[in-house]
C-alpha cells in the first residue's frame, strides 16, 4: 500500500542531453527587422469576418498601449512548443506586453529551451521505456527555483526567472521567463499539482510549489484589477488560465475595480468550453469587447503578431 515510504523510492532519472526532443531553439521563430512587407499581406486579408476582427483587435491593443493601458498574455505550453519564445520575449522587451501568466507546462518548456535549447519529448517512446518526464536536470532546476518561494517569499514566476538569471541560461533571448524577469514585468505561473513532469520526482515540494503559485495568483488578480482599458489574450490554455482569469475577474469585481472598456481574445486550435466562456462570453457580458480566433498557432500567431506590430509602428 503506497504511503510515506513511497517517496523514499528513487525515481528513474535520465539526462536531458540524451533525451529525444521534438523542438529545438534553432527552430524558433524570429522577428524581421521591419514590417514594411506587412502592407502587402494586409491587402490579402479580407476585411470580412475574422479578417476584420484581426485588424480590429490589433488596432485596439495598439491604441491601449499608446495610452499606457496593459496588455497581458496568458498562455499554455503549446506557445513555447510552437517556437514563439523569441517573438514574445521581443514584445516584452519592446514594452508591448506588460504581464505574463502561464501554466506549469509552459514554464517547464520555457526553462528547457532557455537552459538546454531543446524541449518536447516523445511521450509514447518515453512511456515505453519508463523515462517519460524523468529528465533530472529539469526537475532539479524546478525544485531549486521553487524552494525560493518558501525561503525568499517569492512567487513561482519570479523564482524561475531568478534561477535562469543566476545560472546564466545559454538561450535567454528565446525565453519568455527570462525576458519578463529582466524587464521587471509581472510573470506568474499557475500550477495544478500532478499535471507537470517535475511533480513525478522525489524532490518536488508541494509546500513550495503551492505557496509560490498562490502568491502568483494574487499578483495576477491585482494585474486584472488594473485592466481598465487594457487587453488580456489567452493563447492555447484550455483549462488552467481561463479558470484563473475567471477567479481573478471575480476578485476584481468584488473589490469594486473599474475595468473600463477592456478587451479579451482567445487564440486556440479548437473552440473549447472554458476559454470560450471565461475569456470570451463572460467578459463580454461585463461590457468587454471580445474576440476568438481558431487555427494552428504556428500559422495564426505570426499573422497576428505582425498585424499588432505594424499597427504599433503605424
Amino acid at each position: 500500500m503506497p504511503g510515506k515510504d513511497d517517496k523514499a523510492k528513487p525515481r528513474k532519472k535520465v539526462s536531458i542531453a540524451n533525451r529525444k526532443s521534438k523542438v529545438t531553439v534553432e527552430d524558433f521563430a524570429r522577428l524581421p527587422g521591419n514590417f514594411a512587407w506587412f502592407e502587402s499581406l494586409k491587402q490579402m486579408i479580407p476585411a470580412i469576418l475574422k479578417g476584420s476582427d484581426l485588424g480590429d483587435l490589433s488596432r485596439r491593443i495598439a491604441r491601449a498601449r499608446s495610452e499606457g493601458r496593459p496588455l497581458v498574455l496568458m498562455m499554455g505550453a503549446h506557445v513555447v512548443k510552437c517556437g514563439f519564445g523569441r517573438i514574445i520575449g521581443d514584445l516584452i522587451r519592446r514594452k508591448v506586453v506588460t504581464g505574463i501568466a502561464m501554466n506549469g507546462a509552459c514554464a517547464i518548456h520555457d526553462i528547457e529551451i532557455a537552459m538546454w535549447g531543446k524541449t518536447s519529448e516523445d511521450v509514447e517512446e518515453g512511456l515505453r521505456k519508463g523515462e517519460f518526464g524523468m529528465a533530472g536536470e529539469t526537475s532539479e532546476f524546478f525544485d531549486s527555483a521553487s524552494a525560493r518561494c518558501l525561503n525568499d517569499d517569492m512567487g513561482l514566476g519570479e523564482a524561475l526567472g531568478c534561477e535562469l538569471s543566476e545560472r546564466a541560461a545559454p538561450n535567454p533571448d528565446a525565453s519568455i521567463l527570462a525576458a519578463a524577469s529582466s524587464s521587471g514585468i509581472p510573470v506568474t505561473v499557475h500550477v495544478a499539482i500532478g499535471t507537470d513532469i517535475v511533480h513525478q520526482h522525489n524532490g518536488a515540494d508541494g509546500r513550495a510549489i503551492g505557496q509560490g503559485s498562490l502568491k502568483d495568483f494574487r499578483t495576477f488578480a491585482s494585474v486584472v484589477a488594473g485592466l481598465n482599458g487594457g487587453a488580456v489574450l489567452n493563447i492555447g490554455s484550455a483549462v488552467v488560465l481561463p479558470e484563473v482569469f475567471l477567479k481573478a475577474l471575480a476578485m476584481a469585481r468584488s473589490q469594486g475595480a473599474d475595468l473600463g472598456e477592456f478587451t479579451t481574445a482567445n487564440f486556440d486550435m479548437y473552440s473549447l468550453y472554458r476559454p470560450s466562456v471565461n475569456v470570451v462570453r463572460r467578459p463580454r457580458a461585463l461590457g468587454g469587447t471580445t474576440f476568438e480566433f481558431l487555427g494552428h498557432h504556428e500559422l495564426l500567431l505570426p499573422v497576428f503578431f505582425a498585424s499588432l506590430l505594424a499597427n504599433l509602428h503605424a
